[in-house]
């Protein structure tokens, strides 16, 4: 019985006895996760996460269930090893894949040195699964960003040159915990290796990054617009001027 079909049976056909104990602790999660199902909400968040034929999110299955519902469950369940959270991020659920996230976002924090750069590596190795701005927004400044606050920084922009979206967004919203530490060079970094990425997602997360450091250093935050804002995808120069005065925003929207 693979990891998906276990995570997509209905809880009466899932027996722990005969199984492994991995099944039994993912049969509890899904278990409480499946008693917070709303399919209304579900149909909706569908729509909204653009899981329809060709989209980004194609394949996606939405349960429904909210974030502090999520969140809720996830915290009953922090002790489970990275070997269940990998059983988690196998499914096409969203919401068992956000749980796992939750989990391991936990896990890192309260962990040492030496079990965080493990996480990290599972974190990564597991890009791909990480397929949605949701979960990218929820992880990515908390787990590789914070890892790598005082460390070689280069894994992101392997990560910004990536022909993987989320890849490409892992990159841009780790560098979130630089900015709230007041580091800024890598953001921009960054933010300028993407001026020219075709995706609306990258758009939006380059110009809330940008907003970010504006929120703390303006004068720094309007350097970087004045040189590039000719070339700034519109998407990603508004979310990045959203704080400006009304004067200001027509000023750098008049090109």
């Amino acid at each position: 019985m693979g990891p998906q079909t276990v995570l997509i049976l209905p809880l009466s056909a899932l027996d722990c006895e005969g199984f492994s104990a991995i099944v039994c602790i993912v049969k509890d999660i899904v278990g409480d996760l499946q008693k917070l199902k709303d399919p209304k909400r579900a149909k909706i968040l569908a729509r909204f996460f653009k899981t329809g034929k060709g989209e980004y999110g194609e394949g996606t299955v939405f349960w429904g269930i909210t974030v502090p519902d999520v969140r809720s469950v996830a915290k009953k369940h922090l002790d489970i090893p990275l070997s269940i959270i990998n059983r988690l991020l196998s499914s096409r659920i969203y919401e068992h894949r956000l749980t796992a996230l939750i989990i391991l976002v936990e896990k890192y924090r309260k962990a040492k040195e030496s079990d965080k750069k493990k996480i990290v590596n599972f974190y990564l190795s597991n890009t791909k699964r990480v397929n949605s701005w949701g979960l990218v927004d929820l992880t990515a400044d908390k787990i590789l960003g914070n890892y790598l606050l005082k460390k070689d920084k280069s894994i992101l922009y392997r990560l910004a040159r990536s022909k993987n979206l989320w890849e490409r967004r892992i990159a841009t919203i780790s560098t979130f915990e630089f900015i709230k530490n007041n580091k800024f060079t890598d953001s921009l970094k960054i933010a300028q290796l993407l001026l020219r990425d075709e995706h609306d997602l990258i758009h939006k997360a380059v110009g809330w990054m940008l907003r970010e450091i504006g929120k703390r250093d303006q004068r720094t935050e309007e350097r970087f617009l004045k040189k590039h804002y000719n070339s700034m995808p519109r998407t990603m120069l508004r979310y990045a001027i959203e704080r400006f005065n009304e004067r200001k925003r027509r000023l750098y929207l008049r090109r």
